[in-house]
Order: structure tokens, then C-alpha cells, then sequence
């Protein structure tokens, strides 16, 4: 990623924070051909100690496994991006001004653990309930347990264990307080551009400045 030291997240909390909101990341891998290969999964983060290097769960559909070589171990990048958005000039009343992107990324370098039937039963499960909780009526694999006991064959469970990371928060931080709070408006509430959940990042984002009271 761009290397751009205003805009790096140095906080392995707020990295782990980024990770837990938004479980739909791309895992790339190197193939035995020496082919890059990447594959969209969604991504749980572990309970670790404090201290210990972060774990994430997932799975992908067979032979996706193979393809992606998950048991060489060779090491593999996880991509999570957080919230993004595209930022009008427009919405600085300022120039002279162009437009920007505005995101929050993580990229995390893993070594890849194959699970067992078991294990990987285990993942779809808690990944199912970890999306289903928010529902009315949440529906449980033991509520499908002869129909989702027949498919789960078809994926490969695994663990990333997270050697190191680089996480990256661009977030209007090279404009003056005046311009991020008509951006954080914007993105609010622009009737083509709104991303809210950008918008909560960049009023975060504003508030971590010095000077600012808690």
C-alpha cells in the first residue's frame, strides 16, 4: 500500500477492530506454477491472548485449497478493507482542490493452518452465527443439520496465523478541520456518494487530532 506515514495505523487493537467489522476479505496465494491466485472468504478474527500474534478462521469452496496451495507453507496476504468512498472536491469549498479516495485497509501475511472435517464444520458454523445473529429469526446450521452436514464436505476449513501487518486509514487527514467536517457531512448524507460508515471513520479520524478534546 501506499506508504504514507500520516495515514498508517500503528494500533494492532484498532487493526483487529478493522479486521472484526468487516469479514469479507480476498486472500491472495501463490499457486505451485508460481501464479499468483486469490480467492473472496469471509474471515473470522480468533480470540488470542493479549501478546500473542492475531488468528483468523475461514474457508473456501474445494478445490480452492489446492489452487491456492494452502498446505505448502508458503506464506499468503489477506486483504480486509475496511469502509471506502470516493471524496468530491465539491464538497470542500475550497480550491483549488481535486477529487481523492477515502478508505481504511489492512493487509495481513499469513501462514495457513488446514483443518479437519471437524474443524472446518465448526468454522461454518460459527461463521453462520456470527452473520445470523442480527436477524429476527436467526436460522442455525443445526436448524439445517442434515442438509448442511451433506454439503459441508465441499469447503476447506483453515486458520491464518498473522505474522505481520500494515494497515493503512486515509482519511482526509492533509485537510483542515473546516473541509473533513463538510466531508464528514458529505459522505453522510451526499444523495450518489454517502458511505456512513466512512463518514463515522473520518469523524474518528478527526477527533484523534492533537488538541482535540476527548
Amino acid at each position: 500500500m501506499i506508504h504514507t506515514s500520516d495515514y498508517e495505523i500503528r494500533d494492532e487493537a484498532r487493526v483487529r477492530d478493522v479486521v472484526r467489522r468487516n469479514g469479507w476479505a480476498t486472500l491472495v496465494s501463490v499457486a505451485d506454477d508460481g501464479a499468483p491466485v486469490a480467492s473472496h472468504l469471509p474471515v473470522l478474527l480468533e480470540d488470542t491472548p493479549p501478546g500473542e500474534p492475531m488468528s483468523l478462521l475461514s474457508h473456501v469452496g474445494r478445490p480452492d485449497e489446492v489452487l491456492h496451495a494452502l498446505d505448502s507453507g508458503r506464506e499468503s496476504l489477506l486483504i480486509v478493507q475496511g469502509p471506502h468512498g470516493y471524496v468530491s472536491p465539491g464538497w470542500y469549498a475550497m480550491t483549488p482542490a481535486v477529487p481523492t479516495w477515502d478508505y481504511v485497509a489492512v493487509h495481513l501475511w499469513c501462514t495457513v493452518e488446514l483443518l479437519d472435517a471437524e474443524d472446518t464444520y465448526a468454522v461454518l458454523s460459527d461463521t453462520v452465527d456470527r452473520y445470523e445473529s442480527v436477524m429476527p429469526e436467526p436460522v442455525r446450521l443445526p436448524d439445517v443439520a442434515e442438509y448442511a452436514h451433506r454439503i459441508a464436505p465441499g469447503a476447506a476449513g483453515f486458520r491464518l496465523r498473522v505474522a505481520r501487518w500494515q494497515g493503512k486509514a486515509k482519511l482526509s487527514q492533509d485537510k483542515p478541520r473546516a473541509v473533513v467536517e463538510r466531508v464528514v457531512a458529505a459522505l453522510g448524507s451526499d444523495p450518489h456518494y454517502a458511505q456512513p460508515a466512512l463518514a463515522a471513520e473520518v469523524r474518528a479520524e478527526l477527533g484523534r487530532r492533537p488538541g482535540t478534546a476527548p
